[in-house]
């Protein structure tokens, strides 16, 4: 099996979630949107493909990782390639983030036909959801780009059957007013 990245597996990632990361760049993704800091990864033909044995063997020897993340593009593009890395992410006792610009709730509806997002949103500990939206952004939004942006913890979505978002990245609630002061453009 093969997966097509935008860019090698990058180490000792911190912005990419929490703890130490590695970030696997996925290319293709179809949300486009206006802001995105990773418009590279959109055409589908783009970046290259490399054969997974590959790019596992590289996660097996990682040292000091706490976890992998998938960006992109948009990881559920190629939902049967990331579950197998995901797997054995697990196996290897790190933990999965995913960022997508689909919606949870998206996301369980396509799973109903697509045994691929299935699997591998079952394999996700903690996912970024939601498309970039440009009047959103803000440099308060940990771990996204903007404040639409959910941070969920996804086996706990997955059991109560509703998203459960992780409180300590929850944004207060805050006025029309302070969040037009805290949007950079």
């Amino acid at each position: 099996m093969t997966i097509r990245l935008a860019a090698p597996l990058q180490l000792d990632s911190i912005v990419d979630g929490e703890g130490l990361r590695a970030v696997i760049w996925t290319q293709g993704c179809p949300h486009n949107c206006l802001g995105c800091h990773n418009p590279s990864t959109h055409d589908y033909a783009g970046g290259y493909v490399e054969k997974i044995k590959n790019l596992k063997d590289e996660i097996i020897n990682l040292k000091d990782h706490s976890g992998i993340t998938f960006s992109g593009g948009d990881p559920f593009e190629q939902s049967e390639a990331c579950y197998e890395i995901a797997l054995l992410a697990h196996e290897n006792n790190l933990n999965v983030w995913c960022y997508t610009g689909y919606t949870f709730e998206s996301l369980l509806k396509l799973s109903e036909k697509n045994q691929g997002i299935k699997n591998f949103l079952n394999e996700i500990d903690v996912l970024i959801d939601g498309r970039f939206m440009i009047e959103f952004k803000s440099l308060e939004a940990t771990f996204r780009g903007s404040t639409n942006q959910r941070i969920i913890d996804v086996p706990a979505s997955l059991k109560t059957k509703k998203i459960v978002l992780i409180p300590k990245y929850k944004l207060e609630e805050k006025s029309k007013e302070t969040l037009k002061t805290n949007i950079y453009i």
